[in-house]
């Protein structure tokens, strides 16, 4: 018993783990030698990777923030589904039951370690890209339609926090369509408040009517975003 607990134990942990790889961080001081932290939003998320170094960095950082979300989900799933863990089970518990909860809980704590990184003192980014490869890896089509609602918000409106934020809320709405387990509508709720969460100085702009548009600069002097 013990050892499936640690086990899973260890499956959280590394959740964790990969989303505090703080990739926009890395990209800032392997191409400009700056802390993105320290500039635009703050953020170490695609956005404001992209409006501080550029289209290039910023498509790199997008890919890899959302294979860390991929990644987390898809080695829970292959754990549960290997053959080999079966004699770490106790007789008493079934897996096929644990699988969803535990896919739920490593995608909470995959976003969580994006926007609060190990390796940058609990700073980090939005959990955005983070959370669309949790998404496409626990169920594509509420990846794809999340994706989607993302996509037609920001044509229409060109602001990011704005299309993420009606991604976020859109979540809930998708996995009803789609049926998913409770497990899944659980993490939409909790994932997607935490996603709306992060965004809420963007909000505040969003109200004031300041709010920088796609090409736009976010200017140097506004108060940091966690």
């Amino acid at each position: 018993m013990a050892l499936w607990y640690s086990l899973n134990g260890l499956l959280l942990l590394l959740a964790y783990l990969l989303g505090s790889i703080p990739t926009g961080y890395w990209a800032g001081k392997l191409l400009q030698g700056i802390d993105i932290r320290e500039h635009g939003s703050r953020s170490t998320g695609a956005t404001n990777v992209l409006r501080t170094l550029g289209k290039g960095p910023a498509a790199i950082v997008l890919l890899v923030d959302i294979l860390k979300g991929a990644a987390a989900i898809a080695l829970v799933q292959a754990f549960y589904a290997s053959a080999a863990i079966q004699p770490f089970v106790p007789p008493t518990l079934n897996p096929t039951l644990w699988a969803p909860w535990m896919v739920t809980l490593a995608g909470i704590l995959v976003l969580l370690g994006h926007s609060k990184s190990i390796f940058l003192n609990f700073t980090g980014g939005k959990s955005v890209a983070t959370s669309l490869g949790v998404l496409l890896t626990m169920n594509w089509m509420v990846g794809i339609g999340t994706l989607s609602v993302f996509l037609v918000v920001l044509a229409i409106s060109r602001i990011v926090s704005l299309s993420s934020i009606a991604g976020a809320i859109a979540v809930c709405g998708l996995m009803v369509l789609f049926v998913q387990p409770v497990p899944y509508l659980l993490f939409a709720v909790v994932g997607g408040f935490y996603v709306i969460l992060r965004h809420r100085a963007n909000i505040q702009r969003l109200l004031s009517g300041t709010e920088p548009r796609l090409g736009e600069k976010m200017p140097e002097t506004s108060p940091p975003s966690s």
